[in-house]
């Protein structure tokens, strides 16, 4: 069960405390959206979508992306809990034809790096002309692979979040702020 109060959540015996209000979230979708068009406009690029996670982030964004694009989806998954469990599970592949085509490969969160990856060099084996990551969320003090991009919405310290798309065993991912867990 999920009790809610204006800043604090609470499921199970978690406390989740709000971190990113929906205001400060929307305004920097908007701004990578803008960030894209600029670098994407004339491209025609496929947006590879991360499910589950980044799935509200992913609609935001291409609502705000002022240029033509396809949209692929891909479901992968790494985390059982609030942890990591150090393997990424491919649950649902990719359908399309990428070759020669420009990817913009969406994800809700980048920790380890473990996850995008794994999927990144799955992507290079069928000759895109190019990969770009966008993230809403990175954690640089939890990378174990180097990760780069000029795509990064919000860099946040190594805690666990949700809402806003991100869950805790598929609850939460309603929430339009992004959560906290409390350390006590």
């Amino acid at each position: 069960m999920i009790r809610i109060n204006a800043q604090t959540i609470r499921i199970g015996t978690h406390t989740f405390v709000k971190y990113l209000g929906k205001d400060a979230i929307r305004g920097r979708v908007h701004e990578l959206g803008k960030e894209l068009a600029t670098d994407y406009h004339d491209k025609f690029p496929i947006f590879i979508i991360v499910l589950n996670g980044s799935f509200i982030f992913a609609a935001d964004l291409v609502r705000s992306c002022a240029f033509e694009c396809e949209l692929e989806f891909v479901k992968l998954m790494s985390y059982q809990g609030t942890e990591s469990t150090g393997k990424v599970k491919r649950i649902l592949g990719l359908v399309s034809d990428i070759k020669d085509r420009h990817i913009i490969l969406v994800e809700d969160i980048v920790d380890t790096g473990r996850t995008i990856q794994a999927i990144t060099e799955d992507l290079k084996g069928l000759g895109p002309a190019s990969i770009s990551v966008v993230t809403l969320l990175l954690k640089p003090q939890s990378l174990q692979i180097p990760f780069e991009s000029p795509y990064v919405g919000f860099e946040i310290p190594d805690a666990f979040v949700l809402g806003y798309g991100l869950d805790v065993d598929g609850k939460a991912r309603n929430l339009e702020d992004i959560y906290q867990l409390r350390m006590e």
